[in-house]
């Protein structure tokens, strides 16, 4: 695990004091070595954390056994050995980046094929000069890029390209991006905040060749999906599990010390009883809680890891713990992001730090076997009859008291084709497309697209199956997985993702939906593992989630928050939205006890505290477009 930077510039437009600027913002992603190749046209920076081989002959960048390549490389390939044994390969390390260098080198752009894992990386060809860029099928590693038709640059961090490329050219806001952040609550790929910075997109790769960058797609999961579903609740069964335990196997490799995030949900809890199966001494695994009772689950975590006979340590914070982070958190994520359980991740990343380089989380179970509310309403929209009365029973909801106003915005949406994302906002409390429009500045509102519907599709899904594919490629990707790198990494920790092996996520994809949500019970194929590894009484409550009491907090201790970054003063300096609509929205939520309106605001502060940081950094222009 590492953070990558470099760039190609024909004309030498970059130099070498670039790319060491560019390196040593990314010192907590690999604070075990910083190295650089650098010729006239193009340079690589590499920031290593030393997970695999850690002697000195695995940093990087790192060059093939001919020297004909160059490869700069974060992330970690689970299968690199069988790989190696196929190449019959002479190992001069014991490194999966030595492998990959050997694979592409033989197979070319049809090495991805063969890698099972997750990867941001780059390679150069000194003898045709070309310049390759590569990203992980799910989108686990990051990777930006900014590229202005002779110039390309990248790196695992926007803040690392900005350095760059303000130098430069100018900055400019994206509209596409804060629409899209006031709606989700994050930017998805392809965009950043930055009309001039991208986000390279999963599942993809690049050729700088004679000029031309061009972008490629390798795998994609929609594509995965076959003809014929798997029925048999037995069949499906013994090959997830028989997929689980591979998987954990293989990400268990490490020549570090290693543990597991146990939140004492089903997820964390899977993972965890898998890799406690497999290591045959405790493993180490972390919780945390809040003193607010409500969102303390350390409790079920501490159950599940006695149970377990895990090494368990947990952390019980406090809302001082949280604040220390608040004012910070732009920092690690470069641009808004509103995902509030950023602040929880990054405390129980700061404190497993303390004791292990490497972990496991439970990411992608909810996603891939249907475990949010979010697919219950898709399901509860599709009904026909709803379709044609959802405007006045929308009318009806909207005046009663604030638990069913939610309810209210959930049915009002504007087309059948935007549906998953406006399950997806209303289920988080943020804007509605509508909202937006009525009442962004009219230099700001943008009409964006988001590919919501898929009509390509082997075989026909149901509505719960169209959205959680919409949360596969743009939640889990574009929040989840950004919330985890950043946090971890900030800390110079490696987590690992085990039901986002690719074959799962393909497995996942071709199970029927019975078996993902049967007699009402969500992820009921996942939990049938589980509970053949932990008693069923275990998980005998309701799902609460990775969260923070956001709602409390805004309302006592953060409530300067909404004074400082959305008075008439700010929100008039940035003319993103009008003043009016936010005092409404203030006054909703302090007097008349709208208590969803929570995320709304939040994402706001986020939205002004970035600007109020970065727009002397930024051109103007945008304003007169």
């Amino acid at each position: 695990m590492c953070g990558i930077s470099g760039f190609y510039s024909k004309d030498g437009k970059f130099s070498r004091q670039d790319l060491e600027d560019m390196a040593g913002l990314m010192k907590h992603r690999g604070p075990d070595n910083t190295a650089y190749f650098f010729e006239k046209k193009v340079g690589f920076g590499h920031n290593r954390l030393s997970i695999i081989d850690l002697s000195e002959d695995a940093n990087q960048p790192m060059h093939s056994h001919d020297n004909r390549f160059c490869i700069v490389f974060n992330g970690e390939i689970y299968n690199y050995k069988e790989i190696a044994n196929e190449l019959n390969l002479n190992w001069k390390t014991h490194s999966d980046t030595e492998v990959i260098l050997d694979a592409f080198a033989k197979w070319g752009i049809d090495f991805l094929e063969k890698l099972n894992g997750m990867f941001a990386m780059a390679i150069y060809d000194k003898k045709t000069e070309n310049l390759y860029l590569f990203r992980d099928r799910v989108g686990i590693k990051p990777l930006f890029y900014y590229y202005d038709g002779k110039n390309l640059a990248f790196s695992s961090e926007l803040k690392s390209v900005v350095k760059l490329v303000k130098r430069k050219a100018n900055l400019t806001l994206s509209k596409i991006a804060i629409n899209q952040f006031l709606h989700l609550g994050y930017i998805p790929e392809p965009e950043s905040i930055y009309s001039e910075i991208r986000k390279f997109p999963a599942g993809r790769y690049a050729v700088l060749e004679n000029g031309l960058f061009n972008i490629n797609r390798y795998w994609r999961i929609k594509e995965k999906i076959s003809n014929e579903v798997i029925t048999d609740e037995v069949e499906a069964k013994s090959k997830f599990n028989e997929l689980l335990f591979r998987s954990v196997e293989q990400r268990l490799i490490s020549d570090v010390p290693y543990g597991t995030f146990l939140s004492g949900g089903i997820d964390s809890s899977l993972v965890t009883a898998v890799a406690q199966e497999i290591t045959p001494q405790p493993v180490k695994t972390f919780s945390i809680g809040f003193k607010e009772s409500k969102f303390n689950e350390a409790n079920y975590a501490k159950k599940v890891a006695d149970y377990l006979k895990t090494d368990h340590h947990e952390f019980i914070l406090s809302f001082q713990d949280a604040m220390e982070l608040i004012d910070t958190l732009d920092e690690s994520y470069d641009e808004p992001f509103a995902d509030s359980s950023a602040i929880p991740t990054m405390l129980v990343s700061k404190m497993a730090g303390k004791y292990v380089t490497m972990t496991l989380s439970g990411d992608g179970g909810d996603e891939l076997f249907h475990g949010y509310g979010a697919y219950v309403w898709a399901n509860r929209l599709s009904n026909p009859f709803l379709k044609f009365i959802r405007k006045p029973v929308s009318s009806f909801f909207s005046v009663m008291p604030s638990r069913y106003e939610r309810v209210s915005y959930l049915l009002n949406y504007e087309s059948r084709r935007q549906l998953p994302s406006h399950i997806f906002s209303q289920e988080q409390y943020f804007f509605t497309r509508h909202e937006l429009k009525e009442n962004l500045s009219s230099f700001i509102y943008e009409d964006y697209k988001l590919k919501e519907k898929h009509h390509d599709i082997r075989h026909s899904l149901t509505p719960a199956e169209t959205q959680a594919l919409f949360d596969f490629n743009y939640y889990l990707k574009d929040d989840l997985l950004v919330k985890v790198d950043r946090a971890t990494m900030k800390y110079s920790l490696e987590t690992r993702v085990p039901l986002l092996d690719h074959k799962i996520a393909e497995f996942a994809v071709n199970i029927s939906p019975d078996l993902k949500i049967k007699n009402g019970i969500q992820k009921y194929l996942l939990k049938q593992v589980l509970y053949e590894l932990i008693p069923e009484k275990y998980f005998n409550r309701p799902k609460w989630g990775f969260a923070i009491p956001m709602n409390q907090w805004l309302l006592n201790e953060l409530s300067y928050l909404i004074d400082k970054y959305l008075s008439k003063n700010v929100i008039e300096k940035h003319g993103i939205i009008a003043w009016e609509f936010v005092a409404k929205l203030i006054h909703g939520y302090r007097k008349k006890n709208k208590n969803y309106l929570y995320n709304r605001l939040w994402a706001l502060i986020v939205l002004h505290k970035w600007l109020e940081k970065q727009s002397p950094n930024l051109d103007t222009s945008l304003r007169t477009q």
